[in-house]
């Protein structure tokens, strides 16, 4: 009898530690493509409700982005505050997986936006003109021959790889939210879904995703069957996230490029730069004594000596210049600073999440259904944000929180950030945006992806650029 239960607790204890010792299970929660497992009811069966459900569905890369693998490292500044502005210290945080652009957009990239915005708006001239680059940034040195590019740098096809500048963080993100559209409406047409007209229509996702856009009854056969809708659907799959400004954060971990040995999960020591080393030469013996990067060598020095340019750059070069970091990025640092989507505060990394860390959320959000999302044709346009239309809830500022301009009303009990920075006349404020990777009239020190400056949104250099980036969906790690 002893030996009986001697066997049965020992072949218990077996079951127990195999169940502990796997991570995995019988239960499948995968969709099996033809029947619900909690109701019993098929799937895509015009017969039983024709639900339709994507099968083992994963979100498509879209033009110009590259995967970034998320995970956790040392945010901040990895040498001296030289300048003691104290604005960037260390802190450990998580960025969820998430696309960026291997590159800065190009002149010839935001032409095509212009041009766009030209044609389709034809009647809204102003639409056009707001969207400019300000070219006349070029002139910022006022005892320096820099006019030529005033009316070659964006224009001439010369420049067409070049990053562009001179554009606003108001304008890189009406940027963004235009992309979105192209690349939706463009996915939707070569799926037959739209009516062949494209670029020549004011498509936009959230419009048609509302039902308020024209659909095209006459989808070719050969893309349907008989379970698929006339209209697209977020459940669908077609429809990307929308573009955008990266924040600080996901910028900063792009810029870096640290990726783990396979399977050990240690990362051994931070980066100054975007490649390993402190050397802002290349060690490669067919590159050696070479920069690595587009930026300003000492004063006097933009570009080295005729013959042996070190950087070859007297202003910004191509968006693909030098190499990639081992993300597949270029020009992470160096050639032109990037907007980034945070507002700027000094103590930023003391009082965001650890997780995704942001600050700058402004949720513009229709009181009514039928109200479609406050756009970037009304920003173009000059259109007010209409209180009467929208819930606004602002958490740039750290004091306010929510109550700033809820329901589109002050709370007379809570200081605005205007207020709060009145008394010391800083220059920060709930739109002042960060900007980073230094440029190419920048020294070393601002090459370092932790340093951090800071300019007002509606602003433009001839220095800054940007890139865009957006959110991944589904399983982080990719196919």
């Amino acid at each position: 009898m002893k030996r009986n239960i001697f066997f049965l607790f020992s072949a218990t204890l077996i079951l127990v530690l195999s169940s502990c010792g796997s991570q995995s299970s019988n239960y499948d929660s995968t969709v099996n493509g033809e029947y619900s497992s909690k109701t019993g009811w098929s799937y895509n069966d015009p017969a039983q409700g024709n639900f339709v459900v994507k099968d083992n569905f994963q979100q498509e890369t879209g033009p110009g982005l590259v995967l970034i693998e998320g995970g956790t490292f040392v945010m901040g500044r990895t040498s001296d505050d030289v300048l003691y502005n104290w604005n960037n210290t260390p802190r450990r945080v998580t960025v969820d997986s998430y696309y960026i652009d291997q590159t800065e957009v190009s002149n010839l990239d935001y032409r095509e936006y212009i041009h766009w915005l030209r044609t389709v708006y034809s009647d809204h001239h102003e639409m056009y003109v707001n969207a400019l680059p300000d070219t006349l940034s070029w002139r910022e040195n006022k005892l320096s021959y820099n006019d030529p590019y005033v009316n070659d740098y964006f224009r001439h096809p010369s420049f067409n790889t070049f990053p562009v500048v001179g554009v606003s963080w108001e304008q890189a993100s009406d940027y963004c939210e235009w992309r979105s559209d192209r690349v939706n409406e463009f996915i939707l047409a070569q799926n037959g879904y739209l009516p062949d007209s494209l670029g020549k229509t004011k498509f936009s996702t959230a419009a048609y995703l509302a039902g308020k856009f024209e659909v095209n009854m006459n989808v070719d056969a050969k893309d349907k069957d008989d379970a698929v809708k006339e209209r697209v659907t977020m459940e669908d799959g077609f429809i990307l996230p929308k573009y955008r400004l990266p924040t600080e954060a996901e910028w900063e971990y792009a810029a870096r490029g640290i990726i783990s040995p396979q399977d050990q999960e240690i990362v051994l020591g931070n980066r100054n730069y975007p490649w390993e080393g402190n050397n802002v030469r290349y060690s490669d013996p067919k590159k050696r004594g070479l920069m690595q990067a587009n930026f300003k060598r000492g004063k006097g020095d933009m570009m080295g000596v005729a013959g042996a340019l070190n950087d070859g750059g007297s202003v910004p070069l191509p968006v693909d210049s030098y190499e990639p970091n081992d993300f597949g990025l270029y020009n992470m640092a160096g050639n032109v600073n990037e907007w980034v989507l945070d507002v700027y505060r000094v103590l930023s990394n003391d009082d965001v999440d650890d997780f995704r860390p942001y600050r700058g959320n402004e949720f513009i959000t229709p009181k009514n259904k039928d109200i479609l999302p406050y756009s970037f044709v009304e920003r173009l346009q000059g259109v007010a944000i209409d209180t009467a239309k929208y819930v606004i809830e602002d958490y740039r500022n750290f004091r306010d929180g929510d109550a700033l301009t809820l329901l589109g009303q002050q709370d007379e009990n809570v200081s605005s950030t205007e207020s709060m920075y009145k008394e010391d006349h800083s220059s920060v404020s709930d739109v002042t945006r960060v900007f980073k990777g230094g440029s190419w009239r920048d020294r070393a020190y601002w090459l370092q992806p932790g340093t951090r400056r800071f300019l007002a949104q509606d602003k433009a250099t001839n220095d800054i650029g940007f890139r865009c980036a957006m959110n991944r969906v589904g399983n982080p790690q990719g196919f």
